[in-house]
């Protein structure tokens, strides 16, 4: 697939939701169908939809900013949002079996849990919006700076911890101008950087 810039996507993809009254809560006043009664039912519902290849049951875990923003990567990468939609958005469902949850977190309509990614050994702070009735997968919202972090994740406490210890661990996490639970299907383009500089002189 195709890469792309991050930046352009989320410039506009930003004016879509500005355009569209993203900012407001209108979407919360509809019932829809799907998503979940808490933030960890919702990503099983997720994993469930995405196991079962239904493109129709995956868009319904999501919120309307979310799936605006899954249309807006299909147009980018001229990809059929089939595609773009196949892994939920999340690495994390490439596992053969529903992964490990902890940490779920509720601040009013918002909401996030930790999920175990074991495709690249890291726990993925995965996003969720109380809208249309129930928890839906909010990386659109993410992207768009609609969502507030309910509060920090566990991992996040824990390498603050070792890092205030004097314990510093190398963990791996996805680049930083990339939602925490954001799947490779969106992928950003590391900007040419030139030639390497030439090599020092030896001294002989």
């Amino acid at each position: 697939m195709k890469k792309i810039i991050l930046l352009t996507i989320l410039a506009a993809f930003t004016a879509i939701v500005f355009a569209c009254g993203g900012g407001s809560d209108n979407s919360e006043e509809a019932y829809r169908p799907g998503g979940g009664s808490t933030p960890t039912e919702a990503y099983k519902n997720l994993y469930a939809a995405v196991k079962s290849k239904d493109t129709e049951q995956i868009k319904a875990q999501m919120t309307l900013t979310t799936l605006s923003f899954a249309e807006s990567v299909s147009q980018q990468q001229k990809a059929p949002i089939e595609k773009v939609l196949e892994n939920g958005f999340t690495a994390s469902t490439f596992s053969p079996s529903l992964p490990e949850m902890r940490d779920e977190r509720i601040d009013g309509k918002m909401g996030a849990v930790e999920v175990w990614n074991a495709k690249d050994n890291v726990w993925h702070d995965i996003p969720f919006i109380h809208e249309g009735g129930a928890w839906r997968l909010a990386i659109g919202d993410e992207f768009g700076g609609r969502f507030k972090s309910p509060g920090k994740s566990r991992s996040t406490r824990e390498r603050e911890a070792a890092n205030l210890s004097g314990n510093n661990q190398i963990e791996m996490r996805p680049p930083s101008n990339m939602p925490s639970g954001m799947d490779a299907n969106v992928k950003p383009m590391v900007p040419n950087q030139g030639p390497p500089p030439p090599p020092p002189p030896v001294n002989k």
